[in-house]
């Protein structure tokens, strides 16, 4: 997946020499010594030495390192923290990975941002699944942005349950439902079943719902979600008229295509792949 070889090499292209000097010589000294302590006073000690007010500008996104960096806007602070605990658990997984799992227990705020947004790059990844679902917790949006968002560790490592509580939250948080990574491949019946009941919910409270909310239910429209669609390909609005069109279309369900056959130009605006659940949003 990634290099932790492209990692030191971001952080040597990018951060101050002097502080970069500084992390190689600690994580030189903790190979040698494996001491917990000097990994906590090493950790504790980065924000000191590297920057994390302003995002980095790469140059060029050749490995995929630097382009998932890019992606979430790393600052060289966040690099510095990724390249200490990646290195020390490339040194030695079963020492470290409780250490790395006892620093994120007390991290502060900006910490487990950092360490949920980047954790797919550390070695062993699955090590630490219980700090990604606590997370799910949280009322900090940041927090719960930093695992649900551009992320692909949930859709790799979360089961079912775990997964429809992020996706739901993400709803009641009204946060960029676009911005979750695998959707289509982690839908699953449960999670089609609890979006119907909670889109009834709103409508009898008279309240919409994000239109991109339905795009898991493709694959499992039964009775109550083929009626859930007639409801969205009839609403006065286009883009809710839009997402039930995109469900019916992908469904593979003989009822749902025939409801689509009604709409004619909604049909031929998928078919010609000029609306996809990409370009939803900007009708």
């Amino acid at each position: 997946m990634h290099n932790r070889q492209d990692i030191q090499n971001i952080l040597i292209q990018y951060g101050p020499a002097e502080s970069v000097a500084w992390l190689m010589g600690k994580t030189e000294k903790l190979a040698l010594e494996k001491s917990s302590k000097d990994l906590f006073m090493a950790y504790s000690l980065i924000n000191m030495k590297f920057d994390g007010v302003e995002p980095l500008v790469f140059k060029s996104q050749k490995c995929k390192s630097a382009h998932y960096f890019s992606e979430h806007k790393a600052n060289v602070l966040e690099i510095a923290r990724i390249f200490l605990l990646s290195e020390v658990l490339s040194q030695d997984l079963d020492f470290f990975t409780p250490k790395v799992a006892n620093i994120i227990q007390v991290a502060d705020t900006g910490e487990l941002k950092t360490f949920l947004k980047y954790l797919i790059l550390l070695p062993n990844p699955e090590a630490y699944k219980n700090a990604a679902v606590e997370a799910l917790r949280t009322n900090i949006a940041t927090v719960f942005g930093a695992i649900s968002m551009n992320n692909p560790y949930p859709a790799k490592y979360f089961n079912d349950q775990q997964w429809n509580q992020m996706y739901l939250k993400a709803a009641f948080m009204e946060r960029d439902l676009s911005r979750i990574e695998s959707v289509d491949e982690r839908a699953n019946e449960d999670l089609a079943r609890i979006i119907s009941d909670y889109a009834h919910e709103r409508w009898a409270a008279g309240r919409k719902i994000n239109p991109l909310f339905w795009r898991p239910v493709s694959k499992f429209l039964n009775e109550q979600l083929l009626g859930d669609m007639k409801t969205l390909l009839n609403s006065d609005d286009v883009v809710e008229n839009l997402a039930g069109a995109l469900c019916c279309y992908y469904s593979e369900n003989e009822k749902a295509l025939a409801l689509l056959n009604g709409k004619p130009e909604l049909k031929h605006k998928i078919a010609d792949g000029h609306t996809t659940w990409n370009t939803i949003k900007q009708h």
